[in-house]
C-alpha cells in the first residue's frame, strides 16, 4: 500500500515540542491549505482546510526552532487515524499528518520575526531511521565568476 500526503499551506498555531521518556522529540502544530474555486452561478468560493501535523526528532527541533504561527511551509508524510475515547465516553477520531520532509517556504523578513526567520528554503528530512538536515544549495554568482564554456558552434543543436 502507498500512504504519501504533500501539503502546503501556513501553521495554524505555534509549535509545542515536548520530550518522549526515550528522549526522542515530538512537536506538534497543524497546518491549514485553501482551494479556491468558481462556484455555478460566477462567484468565487474558498475551502479551507485543517490538518494536525506531528514532527519527530531532529526535524520536531528544527521545527520548534524556526517555525511558529502564520509560517508557510511544504510538508510530506503520512496519512495517520487519531482514535480515542472522550471523557463523556463517546469515541472521537481525526486524521493527522506525520511528517517525514519538511521545507520551510518563508523568506527572512516576510510577517513577523518572533521565530527568528530563516533564509528560504530550508529541509529538514527524517525518513528512515536517521535524521537529517539540510539547506539546499544554490550556485552564487557575481558578474565575474561565470564560468567560460568551450563550446564549438557547429555543436550547438539549434
Amino acid at each position: 500500500m502507498f500512504n504519501r500526503v504533500v501539503l502546503l499551506g501556513n501553521l495554524t498555531r505555534d509549535c509545542e515540542l515536548r520530550y518522549l521518556p526515550s528522549g526522542g522529540a515530538v512537536c506538534t502544530t497543524g497546518i491549514a491549505t485553501n482551494r479556491k474555486f468558481k462556484k455555478q452561478d460566477g462567484s468565487a468560493g474558498e475551502e479551507v482546510c485543517f490538518i494536525d501535523i506531528t514532527f519527530f526528532g531532529r526535524t520536531a527541533e528544527i521545527a520548534n526552532q524556526y517555525l511558529g504561527r502564520g509560517k508557510k511551509v511544504l510538508v510530506e508524510g503520512r496519512l495517520k487515524l487519531d482514535q480515542w475515547t472522550d471523557q463523556t465516553g463517546a469515541k472521537r477520531s481525526k486524521h493527522s499528518i506525520t511528517v517525514e520532509t519538511l521545507q520551510m517556504i518563508d523568506a527572512r523578513g516576510q510577517g513577523d520575526d518572533h521565530t527568528g526567520g530563516y533564509d528560504a528554503p530550508m529541509v529538514a528530512n527524517t525518513s528512515g531511521t536517521k535524521s537529517s538536515y539540510q539547506k539546499p544549495s544554490t550556485p552564487e554568482f557575481s558578474g565575474h565568476d561565470i564560468p567560460d564554456i568551450d563550446i564549438n558552434d557547429d555543436e550547438i543543436p539549434f
